[in-house]
């Protein structure tokens, strides 16, 4: 009964895939015995509901790779998250920002996953960002009361949600680049790419620049296997010229989706994605059509206007 249920997972992050995830698991190509490659794991979102029996998720956000870690070994249990969370919670609510930016200090100082935790559920606009020097610089949300007892039983559960799906795969999570592993894949593996979205986001963990773009494209080509990747396609104001320039092999399905955060208004408006493909897609094809037509109609009113 949960087959069409989307389960978001307890870290947030820019770009969440939760409302693609029907999209990507209506086009991914693997069986039961596919291992499923992930090099930008973030916030596991895809994974998760994907599902794959054996998966190798990557970050080179050591953060995000502890968490999940930690769940899978058993020190980071619903109840622990629960117990954590009422405690730090009733302090937030005692001194506001004050103590916010004591739990930011105290992780900086020592990473800590529960921390980690609180700080992604509690911070500005619910976002994940690192300075130059690896710090966590995300100001505070100002919500004194946000750890409700309703809030906390939402995250707890997507905790076990979390824990459920860990221990019942044969799941890896490993802190490295996309480079090393996309070039560990056999080539019998899928691998799904969400790496940042060029032109559009800078405030990941790593940054992302056209060198990287070409070097995913290159090592994705090198691979040899079937492989998925997510990207943006075009907005109201402009449109991805990567797409074009070096990803015109694949095959391309879109989808609108508005997103929400963003530092600047132009990256909160709706933005059509692109999933591609270096395989024929099982998506309606009659949509694929029309899809690709909206496409062309945009293009061209762009290019005039």
């Amino acid at each position: 009964m949960y087959e069409d249920k989307i389960f978001v997972p307890p870290l947030k992050i820019q770009g969440i895939k939760t409302k693609l995830v029907p999209l990507i698991k209506q086009n991914v190509a693997i069986t039961q015995n596919t291992v499923w490659i992930e090099p930008f794991m973030g916030s596991g979102v895809v994974g998760l509901n994907v599902a794959p029996t054996n998966a190798i998720f990557a970050d080179t956000n050591p953060h995000i790779i502890s968490f999940y870690n930690q769940i899978q070994e058993g020190s980071i249990t619903p109840h622990i998250v629960r117990n954590y969370l009422e405690k730090e919670g009733e302090k937030l609510s005692r001194y506001d920002d004050k103590y916010y930016l004591e739990v930011r200090e105290r992780f900086n100082d020592s990473p800590n996953s529960l921390d980690f935790l609180f700080l992604n559920r509690s911070c500005f606009n619910g976002m994940m960002r690192f300075n130059r020097n690896n710090k966590f610089n995300v100001p505070y949300g100002h919500k004194p009361e946000r750890f409700s007892k309703a809030y906390i039983t939402k995250i707890v559960n997507q905790i076990s949600f979390a824990e459920m799906k860990i221990k019942t795969n044969n799941w890896k999570f490993v802190c490295q680049s996309f480079e090393e592993t996309i070039s560990s894949a056999d080539e019998n593996a899928f691998v799904y790419c969400d790496p940042p979205y060029i032109g559009r986001h800078v405030d990941y963990y790593d940054s992302w620049d056209e060198k990287k773009e070409l070097k995913l494209c290159e090592n994705l080509k090198e691979f040899g296997g079937k492989f998925m990747v997510s990207t943006w396609d075009y907005t109201a104001y402009r449109h991805n010229e990567y797409i074009n320039a070096i990803w015109s092999f694949c095959h391309k399905i879109n989808k609108e989706h508005f997103y929400h955060l963003g530092a600047k208004e132009i990256n909160r408006n709706t933005v059509v994605e692109a999933l591609l493909m270096n395989y024929v897609p099982k998506n309606n094809c009659n949509e694929f059509a029309m899809l690709n037509q909206q496409l062309s109609l945009f293009n061209y009113n762009y290019n005039v206007g």
